[in-house]
């Protein structure tokens, strides 16, 4: 019988090696090491090109499944009128432990527990890389004139789990720099994540107002990845520009689309976040990404906020769903 595509995405268990790897890698070096990182991609997105005007980052889910999501993008790419000589389609593999040796692979891949890539935690090995340096080598390749000289756009998309690493870079990101020193728009699509990220603490009630949250009855809530205690290496060494004003600040003038599903609202869905820093944020993926979008509209009224949130009617905790819908189409490739 044949499966549908990512249609509840997350039902199956994670913590088991991946059913396929992507046969190119990224390398990947900063300061603390090096390693290398599987990713899925049209053409040889390394090799210089003129012609590539706009570049997709989709990001999968906790599967850990790219060739899955990379699949999605190009079906994505297609129904919006794409062209694949103009559209740079990436899709970067964030793998378990347990994947290198189930496909032995060589010892340069960086790799990370089942989750922990998902908050940008460090690599296991072989170097203690956070899955946000693997963004920003990404971004840093695309900002290369000589590489890509027509570029005007890059969108990092992400569903579910890979919803949460959009989110997360988004407030802590350090690689946009150089793509906006190019002139090049950087937009971040945020789809059906199980949590955000808060700047204080208040948090939703079940009337929707805000009001500041006892910690007494849930310790964690405001640790990261739900809010910005004990923040992730990656972030936490930038001095007064990791404060919370300041990532705040920068987060609220970032270009991010939130996509909901209308119908992912199951408070019991196996895949949902149910731990109790992730319950002060609302029952459910739906009511979180509504709350969230409140949350920063009241925070930020002085000015157009450039965030938007959509919910998509009829989709579940579906990626193929969110992303070939008429507001995942516009999104990811400006046209519907």
């Amino acid at each position: 019988m044949t499966q549908p595509l990512i249609t509840d995405d997350e039902r199956a268990p994670n913590e088991r090696p991946v059913a396929v790897v992507a046969s190119r890698h990224l390398s990947v070096a900063t300061l603390a090491g090096s390693g290398t990182v599987p990713v899925f991609a049209n053409g040889d997105w390394l090799a210089p090109t003129h012609d590539v005007k706009r570049a997709v980052i989709l990001i999968h889910g906790r599967l850990r499944n790219a060739d899955t999501y990379f699949n999605l993008a190009e079906r994505a790419c297609a129904l919006a009128g794409g062209d694949a000589a103009d559209t740079l389609l990436i899709v970067p593999q964030f793998l378990a432990s347990a994947d290198l040796s189930a496909h032995a692979l060589p010892p340069s891949t960086l790799h990370w527990d089942w989750t922990g890539w998902m908050g940008g935690d460090n690599a296991e090995g072989p170097a203690p890389l956070s899955s946000f340096d693997v963004l920003d080598a990404i971004l840093e390749t695309l900002a290369s004139r000589e590489q890509f000289a027509s570029l005007t756009e890059v969108v990092i998309a992400g569903h579910s789990g890979g919803g949460q690493v959009v989110q997360r870079y988004a407030v802590v990101t350090r690689g946009e720099a150089p793509l906006v020193a190019r002139g090049i728009a950087l937009r971040y699509v945020v789809a059906n994540p199980s949590s955000y990220v808060y700047f204080d603490a208040m948090r939703p009630t079940a009337s929707g107002e805000f009001v500041a949250f006892d910690a007494t009855a849930c310790p964690s809530f405001n640790r990261w990845k739900y809010g910005l205690e004990d923040l992730p290496a990656y972030a936490s060494s930038d001095g007064d520009s990791s404060s919370a004003d300041a990532l705040e600040s920068r987060y609220a003038r970032r270009d991010v689309t939130v996509l909901l599903g209308g119908a992912d609202c199951d408070p019991q869905h196996p895949a949902l976040d149910r731990s109790c820093a992730a319950q002060t944020q609302g029952e459910h993926r739906l009511g979180r990404g509504l709350a969230y979008a409140r949350y920063m509209a009241s925070r930020h009224p002085e000015r157009a906020l450039k965030h938007r949130t959509f919910v998509i009617d009829g989709v579940g905790h579906d990626a193929k769903g969110i992303f070939a819908s008429a507001q995942g189409l516009a999104a990811l490739f400006g046209k519907a």
